[in-house]
């Protein structure tokens, strides 16, 4: 009936360095924990199983508390291009996979970044155009606020030279003011409908390939948003439910509501049909700016390396606060999108004047560029912040030169944050970054990229204990779940990631091995073990 887990270090992340020699379960829940002999002894008529962890190390099982999960499966069904480290190797990728797909069909990639590239010449229409001649081509970038056509694509999409961009988006054009198939923010919808829509098959092989990679990674459950963008709400929580109940891919998912899909949410009843222990909804998702990359996101001053512009304002005013206003209607929490601290000023601002219904937590996601006084005005509100460590890693040096002057912002300043006592969640925004936990907790330790020396921002480097808790109590908390999971403790989930290595004794270094051991979910154990 139960089983005793022992034979290992075991973090109960209730405090720090805390540990106990055992765990024992029962039903997908901790029933106890402490002295293995006296475990084994006070339920020896109950334990079924006693589960070797073979000098293995034990956490609360992580979660990733800000990610697209259909999006991240799809890296295994899109071309990817992350690695590629010049203009020519996105276009040569393009044009090998032309050579491969009947003329006329789709070409989809995604993960571009100009700024990991040394020339920053990014895929415009006319070099996609000659890569790509006989079909429609869509590259997403990075950060996923910024999107490359060919001419086949922007056709198929119904955008011509007489187009003009929606509010809160961006029609690029070339100095002879021609379309040069760069489209930012809002105005991508236009492009991104104009796509062959995926079939359900295609939403549950993305989930499938997603979970399993997840459960790679050490992580037992995530918090995602993937509700608006593959033909409807209701498909995409039925696939949710097919994958992780009927084809047994046990996972928690947390799913946040962006408001494009509250209306066909609402009208299923709220996802009732498809909720269960393993799925669950939670705050209505918006926009406020977009990104750094594309100098999207809203800033309170002129980017220092384009003075033109300040960045974008996904929603006007009005707009922004009627989804609030919507948001407490229903009753609902809202989880918003602010990278700059425009954005994060505007959205606060609305917090305030529309306080979040009781026992329940708004959420600033992502919150990289902030001012003093805002963070003064979050620690009067039930707001969380959801960081995404690995933004350190791949967002600096270039994003110094975005910012400039630094005098009076606060960047990426995760210890800053936590000092002041602002609840923080760790995420990786996949597939924007890798879904490792592991490179997470690296990057908010040590401020560095993988095995090189620079330190950015020394001083808001965390300790591992912080970085750590950010997946584990963070997480949990941030959905209301400090009570049942986040730690090792009696009541809890039985979710657990398990190391072959301490990086407590043996440093973060550790953490860019591959050391996961054991995935285990409500009990189970999905990955690794044998």
């Amino acid at each position: 009936m139960g089983t005793l887990w022992q034979g290992g270090t075991i973090y109960t992340m209730q405090q720090e360095h805390h540990t106990v020699e055992a765990v024992y379960t029962e039903e997908g829940k901790i029933k106890d924990i402490g002295d293995a002999a006296i475990l084994a002894r006070t339920y020896e008529q109950h334990i079924t199983e006693i589960h070797d962890l073979a000098g293995g190390v034990m956490f609360p099982g992580w979660v990733d508390s800000h990610m697209h999960l259909i999006g991240h499966g799809e890296t295994f069904l899109k071309l990817q291009l992350g690695s590629c480290s010049s203009v020519e190797e996105v276009l040569e990728a393009v044009r090998i996979q032309s050579e491969l797909l009947p003329d006329g069909m789709w070409i989809i990639g995604e993960g571009w970044n100009e700024n990991d590239w040394a020339e920053r010449v990014i895929p415009q229409r006319s070099l996609l155009d000659l890569a790509a001649p006989r079909h429609p081509v869509m590259l997403r970038r990075v950060c996923r606020h910024v999107l490359a056509a060919n001419s086949a694509a922007l056709k198929a999409a119904g955008i011509d030279e007489h187009s003009h961009a929606p509010a809160g988006g961006v029609l690029e054009r070339d100095p002879s003011g021609r379309l040069n198939g760069i489209i930012k923010e809002q105005a991508q919808e236009r492009m991104l409908s104009a796509v062959p829509g995926v079939t359900e098959e295609y939403l549950e092989a993305a989930l499938t390939a997603a979970i399993e990679d997840c459960w790679s990674k050490g992580l037992t459950g995530c918090h995602t948003e993937d509700l608006s963008y593959y033909g409807g709400s209701v498909r995409t929580m039925r696939a949710f439910h097919k994958v992780i109940h009927d084809r047994n891919k046990a996972f928690k998912a947390h799913l946040l509501v962006h408001h494009l899909a509250l209306d066909e949410w609402l009208e299923a009843g709220r996802g009732a049909e498809f909720a269960s222990e393993l799925i669950e909804f939670g705050a209505m998702k918006l926009f406020a700016d977009g990104a750094l990359g594309g100098r999207t996101a809203l800033l309170s001053r002129p980017y220092a390396d384009d003075p033109s512009t300040s960045g974008v304002a996904v929603h006007s005013d009005e707009a922004l606060e009627e989804l609030v206003i919507r948001a407490r209607e229903l009753g609902m929490a809202v989880a918003s999108h602010a990278i700059g601290d425009g954005a994060a000023e505007k959205v606060l601002h609305y917090f305030e004047k529309h306080p979040c219904p009781e026992g329940r937590r708004d959420r600033l996601i992502h919150g990289q560029i902030l001012r003093p006084e805002l963070v003064e005005q979050m620690k009067k509100l039930p707001v969380i912040t959801d960081i995404q460590p690995s933004f350190v890693t791949s967002d600096f040096p270039w994003v110094l030169d975005r910012v400039g002057e630094a005098e009076g912002l606060l960047i990426y300043a995760w210890k800053t944050l936590l000092e002041q006592g602002i609840p923080c969640a760790g995420g990786s925004d996949a597939p924007i970054e890798k879904v490792s936990p592991l490179e997470g907790i690296h990057a908010a330790v040590t401020r560095t990229k993988p095995h090189q020396a620079t330190v950015y921002g020394e001083q808001e480097r965390l300790s591992l204990f912080e970085a750590v808790s950010l997946y584990t109590r963070g997480s949990a908390y941030a959905i209301h779940h400090e009570h049942d999971r986040g730690m090792i403790e009696k009541g809890h989930a039985a979710d657990f990631t398990v190391l072959k290595e301490d990086p407590f004794h043996q440093g973060p270094e550790v953490l860019l091995q591959d050391i996961i051991q054991m995935t285990v979910i409500n009990g189970n154990i999905v990955f690794g073990g044998k």
